[in-house]
């Protein structure tokens, strides 16, 4: 049984995730032979304040 957990600054659409969703489990479907019934996916977005790129916080640039 596949976890996928999604981690991003910032946030998607409904939208976004939902295609992302059918995208990510297809290719586990596909490759690695996983039932789709089976592959569950957790999207965690932060804000941009809770990521930092080479000691700088997201939010600052």
């Amino acid at each position: 049984m596949p976890v996928v957990t999604i981690k991003l600054a910032g946030t998607l659409t409904r939208e976004q995730k939902k295609k992302v969703a059918e995208e990510v489990t297809a290719t586990l479907e596909r490759h690695a032979g996983k039932p789709a019934s089976y592959t569950y996916i957790a999207f965690e977005e932060l804000p941009d304040e809770n990521w930092a790129i080479a000691g700088k916080l997201l939010d600052e640039e």
